[in-house]
């Protein structure tokens, strides 16, 4: 019987978004890897799932490479799993799912939780086109990737940490100018979910006097053409940001 890898995406805050599907998958398979098994215990405790698991992270990706894709090959199913959301999308995943490719493994993507895609939608930005950015560079190499992100005619989408939210919403005006559009959505499903919209130079004074808590998503509209639809529909965002009196 052949093997595969099934990637399950998890909850980014609200346990009732895990699908009857990927709970399954979890308790079927002979090893759940996880970024943090920690972490990923409290999901396995929640659904009742006894299932094992082992680390699979950033760190370690590269030596258990082999020992993963030997035991899929002698027939076992092996699910992968992140701290939330989709493994792949800015978390460990991409390495091991290649891999399995190369040697002709079935990969199985289960649907599910990502942060961006609701992010984006309540965002109230254009999301026909868009550009997913992830975590920008720390120190080497921001600089030209604010300068590309800036130059994007399409709503581009930013993780970024909470302690470092309102420097990096300094630096994004200062790329993109003071008035660009833009939206932080913070704790995505969760209790304290929220969904603050403004310039971007707005939404970094708010933040500079108000420090950020849980997981961030930055959605910054795109570079603005001489295209009169594009520009119809900037004039609406701004007429209905001055009508929100108060930040979330």
């Amino acid at each position: 019987m052949a093997g595969k890898l099934c990637i399950v995406p998890t909850p980014v805050g609200n346990m009732a978004d895990m699908t009857p599907r990927a709970v399954e998958a979890l308790r079927t398979a002979a090893l759940v890897l996880a970024e943090d098994t920690r972490t990923s215990a409290v999901l396995m405790r929640h659904f009742g799932i006894s299932t094992p698991m082992a680390s699979h992270h950033k760190f370690n990706e590269h030596k258990s490479l082999d020992p993963i894709l030997d035991r899929i090959e002698a027939g076992e199913t092996i699910a992968l799993v992140s701290d939330a959301g989709t493994p792949g999308i800015s978390d460990p995943g991409f390495m091991l799912a290649r891999e399995c490719r190369r040697r002709g493994i079935t990969v199985e993507t289960l649907p599910g939780a990502t942060a961006f895609v609701p992010a984006l939608v309540s965002s109230g930005l254009p999301c026909d086109r868009f550009f997913f950015e992830g975590f920008l560079p720390v120190k080497k190499g921001r600089a030209s990737r604010l300068e590309f992100l800036a130059s994007l005619p399409v709503t581009f989408i930013i993780y970024e940490s909470p302690l470092r939210l309102a420097k990096t919403l300094e630096a994004l005006a200062e790329a993109c100018g003071q008035e660009r559009p833009a939206a932080v959505v913070r704790e995505i499903s969760k209790i304290h979910e929220t969904v603050a919209r403004d310039t971007l130079a707005g939404l970094a004074a708010y933040y500079r006097a108000n420090q950020a808590k849980g997981e961030i998503v930055i959605v910054v509209s795109g570079k603005e053409r001489p295209d009169p639809e594009q520009r119809r529909h900037r004039n609406k965002y701004r007429d209905d940001t001055e009508q929100e009196t108060q930040l979330s």
